[in-house]
């Protein structure tokens, strides 16, 4: 099996070997659900309960109310307690309903089809919608907005992402390990529920149990399982779309303009457990680590349970952290309160010493070079954070900062510790208020 590359990216210490052969453990739900109505890119779901009211496991208590948006389910079983801002993992304070487990975990009925696979397209559709599915590698995108967006036009490939390259998280390894056939059903589903006339699984290499399981499940020429270099960021969806099928999404553009969508392996396993279960998008795995964790592990956790419940779980902190993160360490968002929830995009918590969060005073740039080498998206970082700094937002729009994927790969790789890739962040969001 050929091993598929990409321009650009890093090598950093992937360090995965912590959790990688650890299997999922199944937390228990949460003694206080705290359920935001944003878990996914758009608009806010809009509160369908109110304090004092009574909820099952599975109850739609957060519906659509704008084209990109996706509903909210409750984790639990129980009574709202609240419904007020409550502070997130993005730093802000958003509207959430807070519930009291009553520890029955009554459950709705979920009306689970034996067969979904004999589902019409339509019929898949409704369910992920229903489900609240969102996109489980960390951007979470509303699954079927993605469907619905690319509904005019021919899709010719279905790619499952299952490259997690992000370093530390194993979460996606132990899907793709643990929930083998859910994975392969989900992604028949989509590709129904799509019009994709053919599916690609690509994982990266580093992953050769992943790749045997799936390989062997799959066994349909209509499913292709594929290896993708060990490489930061492996798993970005363009750069994804170029090494796989050799196709060019343009600037500003999206997947399906060339005829492909992609989709999570945690993704098509919540589509699976929607349709053939009928279940809701309620929990996720997150995988727990770093040099302070005294458990590290992998954990299918209820959503809406708090940050430090979850570490619990995982033995607690070795010593007095520096940074916790939520997602890894690349992208992942630092955290000041550990009361935050897990929500539909947490692919993992990270905890990290003093010794492991180095601070850096950043130097002038020494016109190396290297942050346009290691660019997935062909960009000159550089360029545009001297632009940003200067307060230069067309100039910095001109040279592509809305294309950049933030990886964060120049900053990592620059001898003068510059923090190119805020800059770009910074000129991203000035340009997109314009």
């Amino acid at each position: 099996m050929k091993t598929i590359n990409f321009r650009g990216g890093v090598h950093p210490e992937y360090s995965k070997y912590i959790t990688a052969d650890l299997p999922v453990k199944v937390l228990p739900p949460p003694e206080i659900a705290i359920i935001p109505m944003v878990q996914h890119v758009g608009e806010a779901a809009e509160p369908l309960v109110k304090k004092g009211d009574q909820v099952k496991v599975g109850q739609i208590i957060g519906k659509i109310c704008n084209t990109v948006c996706a509903s909210v389910h409750s984790p639990v079983s129980g009574t709202v307690k609240a419904v007020e801002p409550r502070p997130t993992v993005n730093g802000h304070a958003l509207l959430s309903v807070v519930i009291e487990n009553d520890g029955l975990d009554a459950v709705i009925d979920m009306n689970p089809h034996p067969d979904p696979i004999q589902l019409s397209a339509a019929e898949i559709q409704k369910k992920i919608e229903s489900a609240g599915i969102v996109g489980l590698g960390g951007a979470g995108f509303p699954a079927i907005v993605k469907i619905n967006s690319a509904k005019d036009h021919k899709i010719d490939y279905l790619i499952i992402n299952g490259s997690e390259c992000e370093p530390y998280l194993t979460a996606d390894h132990r899907v793709m390990a643990e929930y083998t056939s859910e994975v392969i059903l989900g992604a028949k589903l989509l590709a129904k529920a799509s019009g994709a006339e053919k599916i690609i699984i690509a994982v990266e290499e580093n992953k050769p149990e992943c790749i045997a399981k799936l390989t062997e499940a799959a066994g349909s020429s209509a499913i292709e399982v594929v290896k993708v270099v060990t490489k930061y960021p492996a798993g970005s969806e363009k750069q994804l779309i170029k090494a796989v099928c050799n196709r060019e999404v343009p600037s500003n553009g999206l997947p399906y303009q060339v005829g492909v969508l992609v989709h999570n392996v945690g993704t098509a396993w919540a589509v699976a457990q929607a349709c053939q279960k009928g279940r809701p998008l309620i929990e996720r795995v997150v995988t727990v680590s770093g040099d302070i964790i005294k458990e590290p592990g992998n954990f299918l956790v209820r959503l809406g349970t708090p940050f430090k419940t979850v570490i619990q779980a995982a033995g607690g902190f070795t010593a007095e952290p520096a940074k916790v993160l939520a997602g890894g360490p690349m992208m992942g968002l630092a955290q000041y309160n550990l009361d935050v929830p897990v929500v539909k995009t947490v692919t993992g918590i990270l905890a990290f010493s003093q010794k492991e969060v180095k601070q850096y005073d950043p130097m002038p740039c020494i016109k190396c070079g290297r942050c346009v080498e290691v660019c997935p998206a062909h960009l000159m970082p550089v360029r545009i954070e001297l632009f940003a700094i200067n307060g230069m937002w067309d100039e910095a729009r001109d040279y592509g900062a809305m294309d950049c994927i933030e990886c964060g790969c120049c900053t990592y790789i620059c001898p003068s510790k510059r923090g190119l890739f805020h800059w770009i962040k910074l000129a991203k969001s000035k340009i997109a208020k314009v």
